[in-house]
C-alpha cells in the first residue's frame, strides 16, 4: 500500500472538512454529541456528564509503544490522551483522567501542533484517547493540521459509546477505528457505567465504524492504515460477557474482525464498589476467553505475550 493516502486529505481537498467541522461544533449548542444527549450549550461553556465545556481537555501526547502490534511499528502511535469522558466506567485504568479530568484546556491550534510533532517524531498515525465527547475540537484541529502537512492516519480510539449520527460526521475523516466493546449485558452496563444502553449503542456504533473503514488492512510491514481494530477488556467473573461479544463480532460486524482480547484488568477508581471487580483476573479466565473468541469464529487475534500477577481477593 505504498501509495496510500489518509481519507481526511480529499475530504479537505473537496471543502468538505470545514463543513464537518461547523456540523459538528452545531451540536454543542444544545450538547447531543454522545447518547448521554445532556443538551447543555458547551458553546457557552456549559458542562454535562462529560465535564467539559467549549475547549478539549489534553492530559498528555507522546509516541506509545504499547498499544497493539499494528499501531505502534519501529515508531510508536501518537497518541493524544483527552481528559474527561461520556462513559465513565468505575474502573478506568486512567480513572485520574476520565473522572478527575487532569489535564489542561487546549485550543484547536495547539492540539493541531501537537499532531504534527508526532508526526515528527516518526508516529505512524494519530491515536486520539477518548475522543467521543470532543469530535468538534479535533475535526476542527485536523483541519488546521492538514493545511500544515499532517499525512499519517488517524485513530479514533473509544470506549464504544457513540451516536452513529455523530460517527456519520466523521466519515472521510478516519481511516481507523479502534473501539472498546466493554459489556454486553445490560445490568452490568448500568452497574458499572450508568448506561444500560451501552450493548445496544455499541452495538449500532461498531456497525456504522465498519461500514465506513470496513476490516483491518495493514502494509507490507504489518502497519494498520485503515479498517476497524476491536478491542474487549476481559473483567473478573465473566462480567464483560466475553463470548456473547465475540459472537457478535464474527456474526454481526465481521469473522476477520481484528481483536484485542486484553488481560491487563485490575483494581482502579471505584472497582471497591462492586465486590466482583476487587481483583485481577486469572491465567484460566483469560485462557477462557481466546478459546470463546476462537469458538465463536473470531481468528484475527492481536498476538502478545500476556503478563499476568498474583490473583488475589
Amino acid at each position: 500500500m505504498a501509495s496510500f493516502k489518509p481519507a481526511y486529505i480529499e475530504t479537505h481537498n473537496k471543502g468538505l472538512l470545514k463543513e464537518k467541522v461547523a456540523r459538528a461544533y452545531k451540536i454543542l449548542k444544545a450538547c447531543a454529541l454522545c447518547p448521554r444527549g445532556c443538551g447543555v450549550d458547551r458553546l457557552s461553556d456549559e458542562k454535562g456528564i462529560c465535564r467539559t465545556g467549549k475547549h478539549a481537555i489534553v492530559s498528555s501526547y507522546s509516541p506509545h509503544f504499547g498499544e497493539e502490534a499494528p499501531l505502534v511499528g519501529s515508531h510508536g502511535s501518537g497518541t493524544i490522551f483527552f481528559a474527561r469522558c461520556n462513559l465513565l466506567c468505575i474502573f478506568c485504568q486512567n480513572y485520574d483522567i476520565s473522572h478527575e479530568g487532569e489535564g489542561v484546556p487546549w485550543s484547536s491550534e495547539e492540539l493541531a501542533n501537537a499532531m504534527l510533532l508526532l508526526q515528527d517524531r516518526g508516529c505512524h498515525n494519530i491515536n486520539f484517547v477518548t475522543p467521543s465527547h470532543v469530535v468538534p475540537q479535533i475535526l476542527d484541529a485536523v483541519d488546521r493540521a492538514v493545511e500544515l502537512g499532517l499525512r499519517v492516519p488517524l485513530v479514533y480510539n473509544t470506549g464504544g459509546y457513540d451516536r452513529p449520527e455523530t460517527l456519520r460526521i466523521l466519515e472521510g475523516v478516519f481511516d481507523i477505528y479502534m473501539p472498546d466493546f466493554k459489556f454486553w449485558d445490560t445490568k452490568i452496563a448500568e452497574q458499572l457505567c450508568e448506561a444500560p444502553d451501552y450493548p445496544e449503542v455499541a452495538g449500532k456504533a461498531f456497525k456504522e465504524m465498519h461500514r465506513q473503514v470496513g476490516d483491518l488492512v495493514t502494509d507490507g510491514e504489518g502497519i494498520a492504515r485503515r479498517g476497524l481494530l476491536v478491542r474487549h477488556l476481559v473483567l473478573p467473573g465473566g462480567l464483560a460477557g466475553t463470548r456473547q461479544v465475540m459472537r457478535f463480532l464474527a456474526g454481526e460486524i465481521s469473522p476477520n474482525s481484528y481483536v484485542n482480547v486484553m488481560a491487563q484488568y485490575r483494581p482502579c477508581g471505584r472497582a471497591s464498589e462492586m465486590q466482583a471487580l476487587g481483583r485481577t483476573i486469572t491465567e484460566e479466565e483469560y485462557r477462557e476467553a481466546i478459546q470463546a473468541a476462537r469458538e465463536e469464529g473470531i481468528t484475527r487475534l492481536d498476538e502478545r505475550k500476556r503478563a499476568f500477577v498474583l490473583h488475589w481477593m
